[in-house]
């Protein structure tokens, strides 16, 4: 029996996948009692505690309702309002947080930087800080990087490690936009610290809704320094949960058992396979390199048309122009197939 478009699941995005078991059942267990406010309860502790043990480190941990809280809270507690922030063309930070950034900073500009594949490089970042030094310009304050990038690339320890010695010799700190931070560990198979604060990263923002929770991101500062009072900041933004425990104890049942990697991991192999049944299609051209949880496709307005005609929902005002196929922790491999064989079909006829 063929699935309807309002039944299947769809590869418009990662925030379309409903929550996952692990998340789902531990929340269903913080549930039980009473348990004390504003992240005085232990689940809060317990996924703080979870958190410095994945990274090894002694970070300070909040947790926020969602990303473009995550990151411009974190932006802001890094820069003063004359600042600014370096980042990518295509960041989220950029383009898809309707001027957040800028208005939790009271004001910091933020500055973008061209790079292949959505990264940015050490020479980008140098251009931009030595174009000019006036007071009349809005002095370089941070370098924010996308892990995994909206494009669907990631930045290796090496890439990091070489942005963050730039940003060391000119005075910079380094923020890690990781919305998709888990698919990125999936796909580089390292161990989390060696992309964060053993790379340089002062602060992460490590996105929870995207890997399979209701809500949630961790604002994590390995810097600990940098984490002064940021807790009021999470209040005044209205931030800071009454019940902190729902945003907390899902993290407890993803870290616990290592739910959060074995979802990544999941989500990036449907990619792979959605890519290696697209490829090659008439009309149909892959734009960007598969290393995370997206398929980004070059498609004529024939094909995006006759696909949507069928049910199938993506995006294409991210990536330049190019259909974005986004795949989630509930991706199956039957989804992915039946996307690519209606593909195939329109290619297809389309070519004939």
């Amino acid at each position: 029996m063929t699935a309807t478009a309002e039944e299947r699941r769809q590869f418009a995005s990662d925030n379309y996948a409903g929550i996952c078991p692990e998340a789902w059942a531990a929340m269903a267990e913080a549930n039980a009692g009473h348990a004390p406010g504003y992240g005085d309860d232990a689940w809060t502790g317990r996924a703080a505690d979870l958190l410095r043990d994945l990274f090894e480190t002694d970070c300070e941990v909040f947790f926020v309702f969602n990303g473009t809280a995550a990151n411009s809270l974190a932006l802001a507690s890094l820069c003063q309002s004359y600042h600014s922030i370096l980042c990518h063309e295509t960041a989220h930070v950029e383009t898809d947080e309707c001027g957040a950034p800028e208005f939790f900073s009271n004001g910091t500009k933020v500055l973008t930087l061209s790079g292949r594949e959505g990264k940015i490089d050490p020479a980008g970042v140098e251009w931009m800080v030595r174009r000019r030094a006036d007071i009349h310009y809005p002095k370089p304050r941070v370098v924010s990087v996308t892990q995994a990038t909206e494009l669907g690339t990631v930045y290796s320890p090496d890439d990091l490690k070489a942005i963050w010695a730039k940003a060391k010799s000119l005075d910079l700190r380094v923020h890690m936009d990781g919305a998709r931070f888990a698919n990125a560990v999936a796909s580089l198979g390292c161990a989390p610290k060696e992309i964060t604060w053993q790379a340089g990263v002062d602060v992460l923002c490590f996105g929870g809704t995207k890997n399979g929770m209701a809500v949630g991101d961790a604002v994590v500062f390995f810097d600990r320094a940098l984490a002064r009072e940021f807790d009021y900041r999470c209040k005044q933004a209205g931030q800071l949960a009454s019940k902190m425990r729902f945003l907390a104890a899902p993290w407890v049942g993803m870290l616990g058992g290592g739910a959060w990697l074995r979802h990544a991991r999941h989500a990036n192999g449907m990619a792979s396979l959605l890519q290696s049944l697209v490829q090659g299609l008439p009309g149909v051209k892959v734009l960007y390199p598969r290393q995370a949880n997206s398929v980004f496709l070059e498609l004529p307005a024939a094909l995006r048309d006759g696909l949507r005609a069928r049910g199938w929902r993506f995006y294409d005002f991210i990536g330049w122009g190019g259909a974005r196929l986004m795949c989630s922790w509930d991706t199956t491999e039957a989804d992915v197939q039946a996307f690519a064989r209606d593909l195939a079909e329109l290619a297809r006829a389309q070519a004939a």
